[in-house]
Formats: structure tokens, C-alpha cells, sequence
């Protein structure tokens, strides 16, 4: 699956053999020179018009192949134009990028995007002057203009993906210009809007005057409209050049070879002046006609006597091979470099994803891992890009070294986007397999420690695969997207890693999960996340003392919908954090309401991410209420980072927080939270209080909880009490506080006295 190693040893082979090339037909060609002189001339006449020939495809493959980098050029300017409008077609990003595409093709004299899809429209236009990169936004109401919206419809209708024009005079440059045009896609398909590349009809001249056949041989380029750009325009005899031009346009070529193939060569006879002439001609990819005209005459030259003859034609013919061969190597180093330009990661040198599509473009059998690193984005936070990038590295290496093992025979790394890597596994391996190498591999690189300026990161990797012969469509692009699925899949789960598998309906459950974040998005977009509030009764004194705050969704039909219901999908994304800080400020904004505590539920994660935690310590900071909130600690909750939680509820504390720990008794970490976590409360779980009115062992355990918290100097509060015989046992066994369906629901707005049975 690795391409040929083509690199400065694959050259110095292309020189060998041309050069034996050259050595074998200079050779050929004087063992000729004893032959029949009547079978010389015929042969030598052949030879001639096969040099010719050749010179002639020579030079159009050269005027092709600056073709060719116009519209690689195009192209990359129109996806440049597909980024600006998915970015939001920022003016300052636009004009940097044309900047930069001129930087990059001096070739291209000037390049213009019409996007008529941004908001609002966009169009500018750069260009060269002098040894300075301009730029101007293009006149007002430009989007309106009649050639812009049919070669827009044209692109709608078509697959057709490049347009060149005729030549034509650019007012801005003042100059004659050919341009080269390529539609501006979405992802979908949908036209955007047009990107082009001019071309100065003066470096088009220059490159056609370079052609040399004969001495009195000239070349011509004639656009789509028979404007000529002939290399006659730049004769010195310009009295004989201008017949020759003239003729060349009444002929009308663009007509004739409209219909014809680019590259199919036509030849045919010309009398001028008394005098005969050959031309050869053929179409360009732009559309353009490109021919050589070369006097009979000298053509008929080299059927002079034999020894002149041998020599002449040994000269020319070296030459030519020898341009022939340079020609060829300039094209294969400049495919070369392109190719790694195009298709190397520049931070890691590994193949990145374009080449992973291309590759698999070519593959049968396989399956496609990708491995992701989590908190990467944490890592580029709190860290900054280098730290993200040394990490990207570490793991490139690791993984590289890994790959190096015989049962990875055959398999390949690949750079993906951001912070994903892929691997290619060729062959139809069983499942049992698949898993053995995702095991092996999680075992390797699943947990590893990088150092960081003094500081050692834990670095926690998570795995996708997907098979070919799972998927029910075809393609590249279907393997990719099984991949994520599975990746995301073992994310949801916690899991290292995850096979894809249609049957578990992963395509439906990630569906599913875009439908419910297209809900969320909107919701905090229309303040349709709210609080509502749960009383928790003193129960010495029958006094509503504090209240929690309840994060509830009201749907499009004004009905609330809790947070079991899309919490799960909310923490797979950034939403998650909107929803948290959307209940600060709700919670921060009822206690600015009332002099009652209220509690609010967070999770270990959001004390050490600062994206949740730093704006959450600033507002309580900003509303001097920390006095009386509350911040509940999910008991259940897995903690990773004692220090940075530590840390977090210190500074939170020094502004009069209090910390209590939720759910306490579901899990076997509440001892190791309160020994190394300083709080205040512990709220004994529901499954426990529940049972207390007729589980002795529910009701053992609740006991030793509350003598637990006694010894500490812990508040206690039953969360649960759905009923008054719950209610009684909960009194009996002297918890502080209690709060449940007995004593009130969550309502939208706080309760502030209760009657408890």
C-alpha cells in the first residue's frame, strides 16, 4: 500500500535511461549512415517528421501542463472561497488568502472570488503591480451581473468543473488576459459562488516564442474567439511575420477543431507567398489552438548529401531527446513535490486524510481504525497549540513504533484532522482478530505520559474500527463516517475502543443524538433551558431553608422535559457547557430573589475543565452570593484529578461556598471524596430512603451514614421522600433535612413554606 520511494534516486534513474536512450538512437543512427542513400533520405525524411511531431507534443505538453497549474491553482482558490463562506466570509481572512494564492502561483497575474452565497455576498479581486499584491472589492451590485448568473446556472446543471475564457483586456491590470474559472462547492455540491485565475497574454507569447523547429519555423496560439498569439507578434520582420499571422486567422482554427479532442494533432499544407509551409496544430486544454508552422523548404533540408546530412540530423535529433528527457524530469519532480504537498501532514510527515481517500480509492478488503486523544482540546487550552502539537507528535511515534511488529505487517499510519490518526489493516480479518489488535493497541498507546515544561500529561487514547464488507454503501467516505460512529460510540460508553456494528443501530443512535442537539442548540439559543425548584425542608423546625435548582428543557409545545432525556447527548459535545453555565446564571439570578440557600448539581469534570469552571467562580465572584450556594458533587462521579478538583473547591470555599456530595451510598467512592475533599453535607441517595419504611438493610445502612456524618460535623439531607412513612423513619433516625415528592415537587418558581404532614 506505500507508494514507489521516488525521490532524488528515482531521478538519477530517469537520467540513466534517457541518457541510454539518447546513447542507443545517436548510435542507431550511425549505422544508418552506410546505407543506401535512397533508403537514407527516406528514413531521415521520417525522422524529421517525427522530430517534428515530437517537438510539437513537447511544447504542447509544456503549455498543458501551465494549463494544468492554472487550474490546480483555480481550484485551490475555489476551495479557499468554500472555507471563507463556511467561516462566515470575514473581509480580512479573504483578502490575507488571495494574498497568499498569488504568493504562492507567480504564474497567476491576478485572482478574483465571487461568493454570492456568503453573508453578505462577498467579491474581490487581487493582483500584481509591480513588485507589490493589491487588492479591490469589486463595484457594487457585481452579484447581479447577467455573465455571472448563467456560468453560475451553467455549474448548477453540470458537472463541468473548469471554464476558460477567450482573451480579453483587464482594466484593473491594463493588460490583455486569459482566465481560468472553477465553480465555489459546498460539501453537498451547491454552487457557492466562482473563483478565477488570470493569465497575461504576454507570458502566454513568451511561452509559445520559445518553440524552435527550424530557423524560419514559427508557433501559434490562437484563443477561443481566433484572437492569435502567435510568437510572430514579437518578429523582428515584422512584414513577413504579419502575412503568416494573417493567414493563420483566416483559417479560423477555433471552428475547426471546436469539436475536436485536446491533443489530437492535425496536419496540413499552407501556400504563402510562393512558398510552402507545414502546419501542425492542436487543442489545448483550455480550448486554445496550439500549432507549428515550419517552411517545407528546411524541412526538405535534410535530405542533402549524406555525411551533412549525418551530422544535421544526429544534432537536432540529440537536442531534441535530450529537451525531451528535461522536459519529462522538470514534470516529474514538480509532480512530485506536489504530491507531497498535497498529500503529507506537515507536522507529523505522515500521509494525511486526502491521500487516506485516494489510497482507499484503490483498496479491496480492509478495515479502517481511528484513534482519537481525549481532552485534546484541553491540552491546546490550558497549554497552548505547541504542547497540543508536541502531543500529536508523541503519539505519532509511539503508534509508528507499534506498527513496525510483524501482525501489522502491511498496515499504514495516517494523519487525519485535528486530533485523530487512522490506521489501514488490509485483509479480511475475523472479529476475534480486530479485537486481538485494538486490545493490543490500547494496551500500547490506550494510557501514556508525555512531559511538558516540568509537567507530565496523562494522554488517554479512544478507538474506532470499522470493515469494508460491514457496510452496506460502497465508498470511501461511508468506511470513514462507520469509523467515527464506532469511535463516538466507545466515547458515549467510556469504552477504549468500539467495532463498528450495523446491527447495534449506531448510525440510527447518532442520529438520533444530532436530532437532540439541533433541540439543545435551539433551546439555549431562545432561553427555553430553565431552572426549576425543589424545596428541602429543616426538619427541626418544619422551615423551608434552602432550595435546589433543577435544569429543565421546555420543548416547542411549552412542556418540560428532563434532563435524563438529552443530558447523555449534551455531554458528548460542547453544549455541555452552555447547559452548565446557562443553570449558573439561572440559579445565580433566584438567589439575587430571595435570602434562602440554593444548590446546585456539577460534576467532578466541570470542576477541573476552566471553560465551566473559571466563568462559574467569576460570577459567584461578580453576585456576592456565595454565602449561601451550595455546590453538589455527584458521589458516583469517577475523580481523576483529586488536586485540580481540590483546587477548584478551595477557591470556591474562600468566597463562603459550601460543598456537599450528592447520591451518597450509590458507589464505593464516597469514602476516598470525603477524605480528600473538603465538605459540608452529604445527601444519602434516593435508592436508599426509598426503602426505609420496609428494607432493614436500606435502613441499617442510612443509620451508619448518619452516625458517619455526626462524627464528621456533616449536615445530612434524605433526598426522596415520597411518603409520609418514609418521612417518619427519616425523622426516627435524626437526618437535618429532607426533601421529595412528600413534601414538594420541583415547581418553576421556589416554595418558600410548607406544611409537612
Amino acid at each position: 500500500m506505500k507508494p514507489p520511494a521516488f525521490g532524488l534516486a528515482g531521478r538519477h534513474i530517469i537520467m540513466l535511461l534517457l541518457a541510454l536512450l539518447v546513447a542507443l538512437f545517436l548510435g542507431g543512427m550511425w549505422l544508418l549512415s552506410g546505407l543506401n542513400l535512397r533508403i537514407a533520405e527516406s528514413t531521415l525524411a521520417e525522422l524529421r517528421e517525427q522530430q517534428i511531431r515530437e517537438t510539437f507534443r513537447a511544447n504542447l505538453g509544456r503549455i498543458d501542463a501551465h494549463h494544468r497549474r492554472m487550474e490546480q491553482n483555480t481550484q485551490d482558490l475555489a476551495r479557499i472561497g468554500r472555507l471563507l463562506v463556511e467561516l462566515g466570509g470575514e473581509r480580512d481572512a479573504a483578502e490575507e488568502a488571495l494574498h497568499q494564492v498569488l504568493h504562492d502561483f507567480p504564474e497567476a497575474r491576478g485572482v478574483t472570488l465571487w461568493l454570492t452565497q456568503a453573508a453578505p455576498p462577498l467579491g474581490l479581486y487581487a493582483w500584481r503591480e509591480g513588485g507589490r499584491l493589491r487588492t479591490a472589492w469589486l463595484e457594487a451590485g457585481w452579484e447581479e451581473s447577467d455573465w455571472l448568473r448563467r456560468r453560475l446556472e451553467t455549474w448548477r446543471s453540470t458537472e463541468d468543473s473548469l471554464h476558460w475564457t477567450a482573451a480579453y483586456y483587464k482594466e484593473r491590470i491594463d493588460d490583455v488576459v486569459i482566465s481560468a474559472s472553477a465553480p465555489v462547492r459546498s460539501a453537498d455540491g451547491w454552487v457557492l459562488g466562482m473563483a478565477a485565475s488570470d493569465w497575461v497574454a504576454g507570458d502566454i507569447i513568451g511561452l509559445v516564442s520559445d518553440v524552435e523547429v527550424t530557423p524560419s519555423a514559427f508557433a501559434f496560439l490562437v484563443d477561443r474567439e481566433n484572437r492569435n498569439l502567435s510568437s510572430l507578434a514579437r518578429a523582428e520582420d515584422q512584414r513577413r511575420a504579419q502575412p503568416l499571422i494573417e493567414a493563420v486567422v483566416e483559417m479560423e482554427l477555433n471552428r475547426e477543431m471546436a469539436e475536436e479532442a485536446p491533443g489530437m494533432l492535425v496536419r496540413r499544407s499552407l501556400p504563402l507567398q510562393g512558398e510552402a509551409w507545414s502546419l501542425l496544430y492542436a487543442t489545448s486544454r483550455a480550448g486554445m489552438v496550439f500549432g507549428i508552422g515550419v517552411p517545407q523548404a528546411e524541412a526538405d533540408a535534410v535530405l542533402a548529401p549524406m555525411r551533412q546530412a549525418n551530422l544535421r540530423i544526429m544534432s537536432a535529433v540529440g537536442a531534441g531527446v535530450l529537451l525531451l528527457a528535461l522536459v519529462i524530469l522538470l514534470l516529474v519532480a514538480g509532480m512530485l513535490r506536489q504530491l507531497r504537498t498535497l498529500y503529507t501532514d506537515p507536522l507529523t510527515g505522515l500521509p494525511n486524510r486526502a491521500r487516506l481517500l485516494a489510497d482507499l480509492e484503490r483498496q479491496r478488503a480492509g478495515s479502517l481504525l481511528l484513534v482519537n486523544v481525549e481532552g485534546f482540546k484541553q491540552f491546546n487550552g490550558v497549554f497552548g497549540q505547541a504542547c497540543g502539537d508536541q502531543v500529536i507528535r508523541h503519539l505519532t511515534a509511539r503508534l509508528r513504533a507499534l506498527l513496525q511488529g510483524v501482525e501489522w505487517r502491511g498496515s499504514r499510519l495516517y494523519r487525519m484532522p485535528a486530533d485523530e490518526q487512522a490506521i489501514w489493516l488490509p485483509g479480511r480479518l475475523s472479529a476475534e482478530a480486530l479485537q486481538g489488535r485494538l486490545q493490543a493497541l490500547q494496551a500500547e498507546v490506550g494510557t501514556t505520559r508525555l512531559e511538558w515544561r516540568g509537567q507530565e500529561l496523562m494522554l488517554h487514547v479512544t478507538l474506532g474500527l470499522a470493515s469494508t464488507w460491514q457496510l452496506e454503501e460502497e465508498g470511501r467516505e461511508a468506511l470513514i463516517a462507520a469509523a467515527g460512529m464506532a469511535l463516538r460510540q466507545a466515547r458515549q460508553h467510556q469504552l477504549g475502543f468500539c467495532l463498528h456494528d450495523p446491527g447495534m443501530g449506531v448510525r440510527e443512535g447518532y442520529e438520533h443524538n444530532l436530532a437532540w442537539a439541533n433541540r439543545l442548540t435551539a433551546a439555549l439559543d431562545e432561553g427555553r433551558v430553565v431552572a426549576y425548584f425543589q424545596p428541602i425542608v429543616e426538619l427541626a423546625s418544619g422551615r423551608v431553608t434552602k432550595q435546589e435548582c433543577l435544569m429543565r428543557l421546555i420543548d416547542e409545545q411549552g412542556e418540560p422535559v428532563s434532563p435524563g432525556q438529552f443530558l447523555a447527548v449534551a455531554r458528548g459535545s460542547r453544549l455541555y457547557r452552555r447547559l452548565t453555565l446557562a443553570m449558573v446564571e439561572r440559579c445565580l439570578a433566584a438567589m439575587a430573589e430571595s435570602d434562602q440557600s440554593f444548590s446546585l448539581n456539577l460534576s467532578a469534570e466541570d470542576l477541573v475543565d476552566p471553560e465551566v469552571s473559571e466563568p462559574l467562580l467569576s460570577r459567584v465572584a461578580e453576585s456576592g452570593l456565595g454565602q449561601r450556594l451550595i455546590l453538589e458533587i455527584l458521589e458516583s462521579e469517577k475523580i481523576a484529578n483529586y488536586a485540580a478538583v481540590s483546587d477548584t473547591i478551595a477557591r470556591a470555599r474562600a468566597m463562603g461556598v459550601r460543598i456537599a456530595i450528592d447520591d451518597f451510598g450509590t458507589g464505593y467512592a464516597n469514602f476516598e471524596h470525603l477524605l480528600r475533599l473538603d465538605v459540608d453535607l452529604l445527601k444519602i441517595d434516593g435508592s436508599l430512603v426509598r426503602h426505609l419504611d420496609g428494607d432493614p438493610e436500606a435502613l441499617a445502612l442510612a443509620r451508619g451514614i448518619v452516625g458517619f456524618a455526626r462524627e464528621l460535623g456533616l449536615e445530612t439531607v434524605a433526598e426522596f421522600v415520597h411518603s409520609p412513612e418514609v418521612l417518619a423513619r427519616v425523622r426516627e433516625l435524626g437526618i437535618d433535612h429532607a426533601q421529595g415528592a412528600c413534601i414538594a415537587m420541583p415547581a418553576p418558581s421556589p416554595v418558600t413554606s410548607i406544611r409537612l404532614p
